[in-house]
């Protein structure tokens, strides 16, 4: 998988679509929800396979956390560590942007994907989208 931090509106396209098929059609968020005021203040990364969008992210910086938000790949690819590349992008993002430590609010049923990754649970569980989250942090090095 290629990994670009969006740049062109084509790029900027290619996510938003990828974030509508995962987001708003397979887990039914409301679009409304999905895409945000914070879109615009946001590092966007898109991931190609064979030319084709297959993932899609966000990073934003709050406090002093590097958060990775929007994370998803589409059905078809998973299984294949493009979520590990693209979270190991998104850290190399927030180094690269001077921030040491990262955030994210995982939902419920990938924390063990995170955890394998280096994230550690620091909250209780809540709702997000009516979807069930935790909060994960991690100190990058």
């Amino acid at each position: 998988m290629i990994i670009n931090v969006v740049k062109t509106p084509q790029e900027k396209q290619d996510a938003i679509d990828i974030r509508a098929t995962v987001f708003v059609e397979e887990q039914r968020v409301p679009p409304e929800v999905e895409i945000d005021e914070f879109d615009e203040q946001a590092i966007h990364l898109i991931g190609y396979e064979d030319d084709l969008p297959i993932a899609a992210s966000r990073v934003r910086f709050v406090d002093s956390f590097g958060k990775l938000e929007r994370i998803c790949v589409v059905k078809n690819a998973r299984g294949k560590s493009h979520g590990s590349e693209l979270i190991q992008t998104m850290e190399d993002v927030i180094k690269k942007e001077g921030y040491a430590k990262a955030k994210l609010n995982a939902q419920t049923h990938a924390t063990r994907f995170y955890q394998r990754l280096g994230y550690d649970i620091v909250s209780g569980e809540f709702m997000d989208a009516g979807i069930p989250h935790v909060t994960m942090t991690k100190q990058l090095s």
